[in-house]
Protein backbone atom coordinates (compact mmCIF):
# COMPACT_ATOMS: atom_id res chain seq x y z
CA UNK A 1 0.00 0.00 0.00
CA UNK A 2 0.99 3.33 -0.59
CA UNK A 3 2.47 5.16 2.42
CA UNK A 4 1.02 8.36 4.24
CA UNK A 5 3.85 10.97 2.04
CA UNK A 6 3.10 9.08 -1.33
CA UNK A 7 -0.99 9.77 -0.92
CA UNK A 8 -0.30 13.58 0.30
CA UNK A 9 1.83 14.15 -2.81
CA UNK A 10 -1.43 12.85 -5.09
CA UNK A 11 -1.64 15.29 -8.12
CA UNK A 12 -5.27 16.89 -8.11
CA UNK A 13 -7.40 16.70 -11.16
CA UNK A 14 -9.08 19.88 -12.89
CA UNK A 15 -12.44 20.61 -11.70
CA UNK A 16 -16.00 21.05 -12.95
CA UNK A 17 -16.66 23.99 -14.65
CA UNK A 18 -17.81 26.64 -11.87
CA UNK A 19 -20.25 29.51 -11.66
CA UNK A 20 -23.22 29.42 -13.25
CA UNK A 21 -22.85 30.72 -16.80
CA UNK A 22 -24.05 29.26 -19.97
CA UNK A 23 -21.48 26.08 -19.63
CA UNK A 24 -21.14 26.04 -16.31
CA UNK A 25 -21.79 22.60 -14.55
CA UNK A 26 -24.55 23.35 -12.23
CA UNK A 27 -26.69 24.10 -15.64
CA UNK A 28 -25.53 21.79 -17.98
CA UNK A 29 -24.44 18.70 -15.98
CA UNK A 30 -27.46 15.72 -15.64
CA UNK A 31 -25.54 14.82 -12.08
CA UNK A 32 -27.18 18.26 -10.88
CA UNK A 33 -30.49 17.78 -11.04
CA UNK A 34 -33.61 20.37 -9.94
CA UNK A 35 -35.56 19.07 -7.38
CA UNK A 36 -39.05 20.67 -8.41
CA UNK A 37 -38.46 18.28 -11.10
CA UNK A 38 -41.03 16.01 -10.28
CA UNK A 39 -43.52 18.20 -9.81
CA UNK A 40 -43.08 19.60 -13.42
CA UNK A 41 -46.37 19.89 -15.38
CA UNK A 42 -45.19 18.35 -18.61
CA UNK A 43 -48.19 19.18 -21.22
CA UNK A 44 -47.10 22.94 -20.43
CA UNK A 45 -43.34 22.63 -20.01
CA UNK A 46 -42.73 23.81 -23.46
CA UNK A 47 -44.38 26.85 -23.46
CA UNK A 48 -42.87 28.10 -19.74
CA UNK A 49 -39.52 27.51 -20.76
CA UNK A 50 -39.60 28.95 -23.95
CA UNK A 51 -37.21 27.05 -25.94
CA UNK A 52 -36.63 23.28 -27.03
CA UNK A 53 -32.61 23.92 -25.58
CA UNK A 54 -34.51 24.17 -22.09
CA UNK A 55 -37.01 21.57 -21.97
CA UNK A 56 -34.64 18.75 -23.36
CA UNK A 57 -32.04 19.59 -20.74
CA UNK A 58 -35.23 19.53 -18.52
CA UNK A 59 -35.87 15.95 -20.29
CA UNK A 60 -32.74 14.77 -19.91
CA UNK A 61 -32.42 15.81 -16.10
CA UNK A 62 -35.66 13.83 -15.42
CA UNK A 63 -33.53 10.95 -16.26
CA UNK A 64 -31.32 11.51 -13.37
CA UNK A 65 -33.90 12.30 -11.54
CA UNK A 66 -35.05 8.72 -11.42
CA UNK A 67 -31.11 7.48 -10.87
CA UNK A 68 -31.17 10.15 -7.91
CA UNK A 69 -34.54 8.24 -6.89
CA UNK A 70 -33.66 4.59 -6.82
CA UNK A 71 -30.25 5.45 -4.72
CA UNK A 72 -32.46 6.99 -2.40
CA UNK A 73 -34.31 4.23 -2.05
CA UNK A 74 -30.88 1.57 -1.47
CA UNK A 75 -28.97 4.18 0.44
CA UNK A 76 -32.49 4.53 3.41
CA UNK A 77 -32.48 0.53 3.18
CA UNK A 78 -28.47 0.28 4.41
CA UNK A 79 -28.57 2.67 6.87
CA UNK A 80 -31.38 1.47 8.56
CA UNK A 81 -30.56 -2.77 7.75
CA UNK A 82 -26.26 -1.99 8.22
CA UNK A 83 -25.54 1.55 10.75
CA UNK A 84 -24.37 0.24 14.15
CA UNK A 85 -25.95 3.49 15.61
CA UNK A 86 -26.10 1.88 18.75
CA UNK A 87 -22.26 1.55 18.67
CA UNK A 88 -21.86 5.12 18.95
CA UNK A 89 -23.10 7.52 21.81
CA UNK A 90 -25.99 9.82 22.61
CA UNK A 91 -23.94 12.32 22.91
CA UNK A 92 -21.80 11.44 19.56
CA UNK A 93 -22.24 14.28 16.81
CA UNK A 94 -22.70 11.97 13.97
CA UNK A 95 -20.70 12.94 10.74
CA UNK A 96 -21.24 12.70 6.98
CA UNK A 97 -19.22 13.42 4.08
CA UNK A 98 -19.38 13.97 0.43
CA UNK A 99 -16.23 13.28 -1.05
CA UNK A 100 -16.39 15.48 -5.29
CA UNK A 101 -19.38 17.29 -3.56
CA UNK A 102 -19.10 19.74 -6.66
CA UNK A 103 -21.12 22.54 -6.70
CA UNK A 104 -24.85 20.94 -5.95
CA UNK A 105 -27.65 21.01 -5.33
CA UNK A 106 -27.47 16.87 -5.48
CA UNK A 107 -24.77 16.69 -2.66
CA UNK A 108 -27.68 18.53 -0.12
CA UNK A 109 -30.36 16.21 -1.77
CA UNK A 110 -27.88 13.28 -0.73
CA UNK A 111 -26.95 14.27 2.90
CA UNK A 112 -30.76 15.69 3.96
CA UNK A 113 -31.83 11.71 2.43
CA UNK A 114 -28.82 10.31 4.55
CA UNK A 115 -29.95 12.42 7.35
CA UNK A 116 -33.57 11.12 7.32
CA UNK A 117 -32.57 7.86 7.00
CA UNK A 118 -30.47 7.91 10.05
CA UNK A 119 -33.62 9.82 12.50
CA UNK A 120 -35.59 6.72 10.94
CA UNK A 121 -32.72 4.14 12.29
CA UNK A 122 -33.02 5.42 15.84
CA UNK A 123 -36.54 5.99 15.94
CA UNK A 124 -36.57 2.25 15.23
CA UNK A 125 -33.92 1.80 17.98
CA UNK A 126 -36.22 3.52 20.52
CA UNK A 127 -33.62 6.04 20.36
CA UNK A 128 -36.79 8.84 19.84
CA UNK A 129 -35.50 11.28 22.50
CA UNK A 130 -32.20 10.91 21.38
CA UNK A 131 -31.48 12.26 17.84
CA UNK A 132 -27.76 13.03 17.54
CA UNK A 133 -26.39 16.35 16.09
CA UNK A 134 -24.93 16.18 12.62
CA UNK A 135 -22.23 17.44 10.99
CA UNK A 136 -21.62 17.79 6.94
CA UNK A 137 -18.48 17.70 5.02
CA UNK A 138 -18.31 18.88 1.80
CA UNK A 139 -15.01 17.67 0.37
CA UNK A 140 -13.80 18.31 -3.44
CA UNK A 141 -10.33 19.71 -4.90
CA UNK A 142 -9.26 22.76 -3.95
CA UNK A 143 -10.00 24.68 -6.89
CA UNK A 144 -13.75 23.54 -6.72
CA UNK A 145 -16.18 26.46 -6.77
CA UNK A 146 -16.99 26.25 -2.97
CA UNK A 147 -18.15 29.53 -3.24
CA UNK A 148 -21.48 28.63 -5.25
CA UNK A 149 -21.58 25.44 -3.16
CA UNK A 150 -21.94 27.05 -0.08
CA UNK A 151 -24.18 30.04 -0.98
CA UNK A 152 -26.52 27.60 -2.03
CA UNK A 153 -26.87 26.10 1.23
CA UNK A 154 -30.47 25.59 2.07
CA UNK A 155 -31.27 27.61 4.58
CA UNK A 156 -33.40 25.06 6.73
CA UNK A 157 -30.65 22.69 6.94
CA UNK A 158 -30.69 20.39 9.97
CA UNK A 159 -26.71 20.02 10.07
CA UNK A 160 -23.96 21.93 10.73
CA UNK A 161 -21.15 22.54 7.62
CA UNK A 162 -18.15 22.61 6.47
CA UNK A 163 -15.97 22.22 3.58
CA UNK A 164 -12.89 20.21 3.26
CA UNK A 165 -10.51 21.20 -0.19
CA UNK A 166 -8.14 18.35 -0.83
CA UNK A 167 -7.97 15.12 -3.40
CA UNK A 168 -9.63 12.40 -1.30
CA UNK A 169 -6.93 9.74 -2.60
CA UNK A 170 -5.39 11.24 -0.25
CA UNK A 171 -6.25 11.92 3.59
CA UNK A 172 -8.65 13.94 4.78
CA UNK A 173 -10.00 14.00 8.11
CA UNK A 174 -8.77 12.54 12.13
CA UNK A 175 -8.60 8.55 12.17
CA UNK A 176 -12.46 7.38 12.98
CA UNK A 177 -13.89 10.43 13.19
CA UNK A 178 -16.68 9.76 10.07
CA UNK A 179 -19.28 7.88 10.58
CA UNK A 180 -20.73 8.00 6.77
CA UNK A 181 -18.93 8.84 3.72
CA UNK A 182 -21.02 9.36 0.36
CA UNK A 183 -19.35 10.00 -2.97
CA UNK A 184 -21.84 10.37 -5.96
CA UNK A 185 -20.36 10.14 -9.59
CA UNK A 186 -16.79 11.12 -8.78
CA UNK A 187 -14.26 8.20 -8.33
CA UNK A 188 -14.45 7.08 -12.01
CA UNK A 189 -12.06 10.39 -12.34
CA UNK A 190 -8.34 9.17 -11.88
CA UNK A 191 -5.76 10.84 -9.67
CA UNK A 192 -3.66 11.15 -13.07
CA UNK A 193 -3.39 9.48 -16.62
CA UNK A 194 -1.42 6.63 -16.24
CA UNK A 195 2.21 7.89 -16.81
CA UNK A 196 2.77 4.77 -19.40
CA UNK A 197 0.26 6.65 -21.58
CA UNK A 198 2.14 9.46 -21.88
CA UNK A 199 4.92 8.19 -22.50
CA UNK A 200 6.33 8.32 -25.92
CA UNK A 201 8.72 4.82 -25.48
CA UNK A 202 5.93 2.84 -24.32
CA UNK A 203 3.35 0.89 -25.35
CA UNK A 204 0.83 2.12 -24.14
CA UNK A 205 1.84 5.46 -25.95
CA UNK A 206 -1.88 6.49 -26.69
CA UNK A 207 -1.02 8.08 -29.78
CA UNK A 208 -3.92 9.57 -31.71
CA UNK A 209 -6.31 9.48 -28.87
CA UNK A 210 -7.67 10.64 -25.91
CA UNK A 211 -9.07 7.82 -24.32
CA UNK A 212 -8.69 3.91 -23.72
CA UNK A 213 -11.95 3.09 -25.82
CA UNK A 214 -10.29 1.74 -29.39
CA UNK A 215 -6.94 1.44 -28.23
CA UNK A 216 -4.11 -0.61 -27.75
CA UNK A 217 -4.43 -3.69 -24.95
CA UNK A 218 -1.58 -1.53 -23.11
CA UNK A 219 -3.49 1.34 -22.95
CA UNK A 220 -6.67 -0.08 -21.23
CA UNK A 221 -4.49 -1.93 -19.23
CA UNK A 222 -2.19 1.46 -18.10
CA UNK A 223 -5.56 2.80 -17.22
CA UNK A 224 -6.77 -0.29 -14.94
CA UNK A 225 -3.68 -0.62 -13.09
CA UNK A 226 -3.80 3.35 -12.14
CA UNK A 227 -7.80 3.12 -11.17
CA UNK A 228 -6.54 -0.22 -8.72
CA UNK A 229 -3.82 1.99 -7.57
CA UNK A 230 -6.43 4.88 -7.12
CA UNK A 231 -8.81 2.55 -5.46
CA UNK A 232 -6.41 0.88 -2.77
CA UNK A 233 -5.76 4.79 -1.59
CA UNK A 234 -9.11 5.60 -1.54
CA UNK A 235 -10.06 2.30 0.42
CA UNK A 236 -6.99 2.90 2.78
CA UNK A 237 -7.69 6.32 3.27
CA UNK A 238 -11.11 5.89 4.55
CA UNK A 239 -10.34 2.89 6.44
CA UNK A 240 -8.60 5.22 8.66
CA UNK A 241 -11.22 7.92 8.69
CA UNK A 242 -14.43 5.83 9.41
CA UNK A 243 -15.34 4.44 12.44
CA UNK A 244 -15.99 0.88 13.27
CA UNK A 245 -19.27 0.35 11.42
CA UNK A 246 -19.73 3.63 10.01
CA UNK A 247 -20.49 3.36 6.09
CA UNK A 248 -19.58 4.16 2.76
CA UNK A 249 -22.03 4.43 -0.12
CA UNK A 250 -20.71 4.83 -3.59
CA UNK A 251 -22.59 5.48 -6.69
CA UNK A 252 -20.50 5.63 -9.91
CA UNK A 253 -20.65 4.62 -13.32
CA UNK A 254 -19.33 1.42 -13.69
CA UNK A 255 -18.89 -1.28 -16.73
CA UNK A 256 -20.82 -4.54 -15.83
CA UNK A 257 -19.17 -7.99 -15.97
CA UNK A 258 -18.66 -9.13 -18.98
CA UNK A 259 -19.55 -5.91 -20.75
CA UNK A 260 -17.06 -4.69 -23.14
CA UNK A 261 -15.45 -0.95 -22.80
CA UNK A 262 -17.19 -0.06 -26.05
CA UNK A 263 -20.23 -0.49 -24.46
CA UNK A 264 -20.68 1.60 -22.04
CA UNK A 265 -22.29 5.40 -23.17
CA UNK A 266 -19.81 7.56 -21.83
CA UNK A 267 -17.08 5.52 -23.26
CA UNK A 268 -18.41 6.32 -26.93
CA UNK A 269 -18.58 10.04 -26.59
CA UNK A 270 -15.00 10.32 -24.99
CA UNK A 271 -13.95 8.20 -28.53
CA UNK A 272 -15.91 11.08 -30.07
CA UNK A 273 -14.93 14.05 -28.61
CA UNK A 274 -11.21 12.55 -29.58
CA UNK A 275 -12.29 12.26 -33.23
CA UNK A 276 -13.18 16.19 -32.99
CA UNK A 277 -9.72 16.82 -31.91
CA UNK A 278 -8.24 14.62 -34.19
CA UNK A 279 -10.04 16.15 -37.07
CA UNK A 280 -8.90 19.37 -35.94
CA UNK A 281 -5.24 18.49 -35.64
CA UNK A 282 -5.21 17.12 -39.23
CA UNK A 283 -6.68 20.44 -40.64
CA UNK A 284 -4.19 22.54 -38.74
CA UNK A 285 -6.87 24.15 -36.09
CA UNK A 286 -4.25 22.36 -32.89
CA UNK A 287 -1.37 21.12 -32.82
CA UNK A 288 -1.64 17.03 -33.41
CA UNK A 289 1.36 16.57 -30.92
CA UNK A 290 -0.49 18.39 -28.64
CA UNK A 291 -3.84 15.85 -29.09
CA UNK A 292 -1.21 12.65 -28.91
CA UNK A 293 -0.39 14.25 -25.69
CA UNK A 294 -3.59 14.95 -23.86
CA UNK A 295 -5.37 11.60 -22.14
CA UNK A 296 -8.69 11.83 -19.97
CA UNK A 297 -8.18 11.17 -16.39
CA UNK A 298 -10.72 8.56 -16.32
CA UNK A 299 -11.69 4.94 -15.79
CA UNK A 300 -14.83 3.25 -15.48
CA UNK A 301 -14.12 0.01 -13.51
CA UNK A 302 -16.43 -3.17 -13.61
CA UNK A 303 -18.16 -4.37 -10.50
CA UNK A 304 -15.61 -7.26 -10.21
CA UNK A 305 -12.46 -4.55 -10.34
CA UNK A 306 -14.47 -3.09 -7.35
CA UNK A 307 -15.11 -6.36 -5.70
CA UNK A 308 -11.07 -7.46 -5.93
CA UNK A 309 -9.83 -3.81 -4.38
CA UNK A 310 -12.21 -4.29 -1.39
CA UNK A 311 -10.82 -7.72 -0.49
CA UNK A 312 -6.96 -6.29 -1.18
CA UNK A 313 -7.87 -3.87 1.11
CA UNK A 314 -9.40 -6.01 4.15
CA UNK A 315 -11.30 -3.23 6.20
CA UNK A 316 -14.81 -3.19 4.45
CA UNK A 317 -17.52 -5.70 3.59
CA UNK A 318 -19.71 -5.14 0.67
CA UNK A 319 -23.27 -4.89 2.15
CA UNK A 320 -24.58 -3.94 -0.98
CA UNK A 321 -24.21 -3.44 -4.98
CA UNK A 322 -26.87 -2.81 -7.16
CA UNK A 323 -27.74 -1.08 -10.46
CA UNK A 324 -29.41 1.96 -10.77
CA UNK A 325 -31.46 1.98 -14.15
CA UNK A 326 -32.99 5.76 -15.42
CA UNK A 327 -36.51 5.42 -16.38
CA UNK A 328 -36.28 5.97 -20.34
CA UNK A 329 -39.06 8.53 -21.01
CA UNK A 330 -41.38 8.61 -24.43
CA UNK A 331 -41.35 12.52 -23.68
CA UNK A 332 -37.47 12.86 -25.10
CA UNK A 333 -39.12 12.01 -28.49
CA UNK A 334 -40.75 15.53 -28.41
CA UNK A 335 -37.40 16.72 -29.12
CA UNK A 336 -35.43 16.43 -32.37
CA UNK A 337 -32.33 14.39 -32.06
CA UNK A 338 -30.29 17.84 -32.54
CA UNK A 339 -31.10 19.22 -29.14
CA UNK A 340 -30.44 16.08 -27.96
CA UNK A 341 -26.66 15.92 -29.04
CA UNK A 342 -26.16 19.21 -28.10
CA UNK A 343 -27.87 18.75 -24.43
CA UNK A 344 -25.01 16.33 -24.52
CA UNK A 345 -22.08 18.13 -25.35
CA UNK A 346 -22.97 20.80 -23.21
CA UNK A 347 -23.40 18.23 -20.43
CA UNK A 348 -19.60 17.15 -21.49
CA UNK A 349 -18.45 20.67 -22.09
CA UNK A 350 -19.51 20.82 -18.24
CA UNK A 351 -16.95 18.30 -16.91
CA UNK A 352 -14.10 18.34 -19.48
CA UNK A 353 -13.92 22.41 -20.47
CA UNK A 354 -10.92 23.24 -17.57
CA UNK A 355 -9.19 20.32 -18.75
CA UNK A 356 -9.53 20.81 -22.26
CA UNK A 357 -8.57 24.71 -22.19
CA UNK A 358 -5.70 23.78 -19.65
CA UNK A 359 -4.03 21.58 -22.58
CA UNK A 360 -5.21 23.38 -25.91
CA UNK A 361 -5.89 27.18 -25.27
CA UNK A 362 -9.79 28.55 -24.82
CA UNK A 363 -9.73 29.25 -27.65
CA UNK A 364 -10.84 26.15 -29.48
CA UNK A 365 -13.50 24.78 -27.07
CA UNK A 366 -16.27 26.68 -29.02
CA UNK A 367 -15.38 24.86 -32.65
CA UNK A 368 -15.00 21.81 -30.62
CA UNK A 369 -17.80 21.25 -29.40
CA UNK A 370 -19.70 22.76 -32.13
CA UNK A 371 -17.95 19.84 -33.77
CA UNK A 372 -18.65 17.25 -31.14
CA UNK A 373 -22.28 18.47 -31.03
CA UNK A 374 -22.86 17.03 -34.71
CA UNK A 375 -21.06 14.18 -34.35
CA UNK A 376 -23.10 12.88 -31.91
CA UNK A 377 -26.41 14.19 -34.08
CA UNK A 378 -25.30 11.66 -36.86
CA UNK A 379 -24.07 9.07 -34.43
CA UNK A 380 -26.50 9.11 -31.79
CA UNK A 381 -28.64 5.81 -32.20
CA UNK A 382 -24.79 4.39 -31.19
CA UNK A 383 -25.03 6.40 -27.93
CA UNK A 384 -28.75 5.79 -27.29
CA UNK A 385 -27.97 1.56 -27.76
CA UNK A 386 -25.25 2.15 -25.64
CA UNK A 387 -27.35 4.02 -22.91
CA UNK A 388 -29.15 0.69 -22.43
CA UNK A 389 -26.62 -1.31 -20.32
CA UNK A 390 -27.65 0.78 -16.87
CA UNK A 391 -23.66 1.52 -15.84
CA UNK A 392 -24.77 3.21 -12.59
CA UNK A 393 -23.67 1.05 -9.85
CA UNK A 394 -24.54 1.90 -6.38
CA UNK A 395 -22.44 0.13 -3.92
CA UNK A 396 -22.77 0.71 0.16
CA UNK A 397 -19.37 -0.54 2.09
CA UNK A 398 -19.43 -1.51 5.99
CA UNK A 399 -15.81 -0.31 7.97
CA UNK A 400 -15.15 -3.89 9.66
CA UNK A 401 -14.55 -3.52 13.41
CA UNK A 402 -10.59 -4.13 13.55
CA UNK A 403 -7.54 -3.02 12.88
CA UNK A 404 -6.38 -2.46 9.21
Amino acid sequence: MASEKDMRNIGEAHPMKSGDGLYSYSNNSYFQVPESLHLINYSSLWCKLGSRRELERVLSFKNWRDIINAAKQIVGEAIVESLDILKFSPSTTIRVADLGCSVGPNTFFAMENILEAIELKCQNQGLHSQIPEFQVFFNDQTSNDFNSLFSSLPPNRRYHSAGVPGSFYSRLFPNRSLHIVYSSFSIQWLSRVPKKVEDRSSPAWNKGRIYYLSAADEVVEAYSAQCAEDTARFLQARAQEIADGGLMILIFPARPDGIPHSQLSANILFDMLGFCLMDMAKKGIVSEEKVDMFNLPVYHMSDQELEAAVERNGCFSIERMERLRPISSTLQSLVSTRHRAQAISFHVRAGMEDLIKAHFGEEILDQLFDSFSKKLEQEYSLVESAGRSAPNLCAVLKRKTMNC
